[in-house]
């Protein structure tokens, strides 16, 4: 009797709901070096992120929000993946999902990614991609402030 593995697909959108249903990193983070809030007006989903930066590494960070599975799966991933590491790994972060939702096949297969590769078929649906990388608005603008000093 052989198991068949489910297809991709389906593990992703688990993975996806998961996070959706269970974040991580939710909640208000005090103190904080930053706090940013996006908003996508043609949804209504809403990210505000939090972080502690201590020496250019990011040592805590939290969301607050509301929105679509997409929206709020993808924070939840990233905030996992930020923790503990320097503000430039989270530029290279965001710049390597924005790669995978513009439809790169090497940025959707970087193990760096982690979750984050769960969300490689949104690129299929543009509409969507706004969903997905609404976090990673958030993020740029929050390391952007932190290295220019302002709150």
């Amino acid at each position: 009797m052989t198991m068949e593995m489910p297809p991709l697909s389906s593990l992703y959108q688990q993975l996806i709901l998961d996070h959706y249903r269970h974040p991580r990193n939710k909640g208000e983070l005090d103190p904080r070096t930053v706090e940013v809030h996006v908003y996508n007006p043609v949804c209504g989903d809403e990210v505000g992120l939090q972080m502690q930066v201590e020496n250019e590494r990011i040592a805590d960070v939290k969301f607050t929000g509301q929105g679509c599975s997409i929206s709020q799966a993808a924070v939840s991933m990233m905030t996992v993946l930020l923790k503990g590491k320097p503000l430039a790994d989270a530029d290279t972060l965001a710049g390597r999902f924005t790669q995978m939702m513009h439809g790169e096949p090497e940025a959707a297969r970087d193990k760096a990614l982690g979750d984050l590769r769960a969300l490689q078929g949104v690129s299929k649906f543009p509409v969507r991609i706004k969903c997905a990388l609404l976090a990673f608005d958030a993020l740029r603008e929050a390391v952007q402030r932190t290295r220019g000093g302002t709150r």
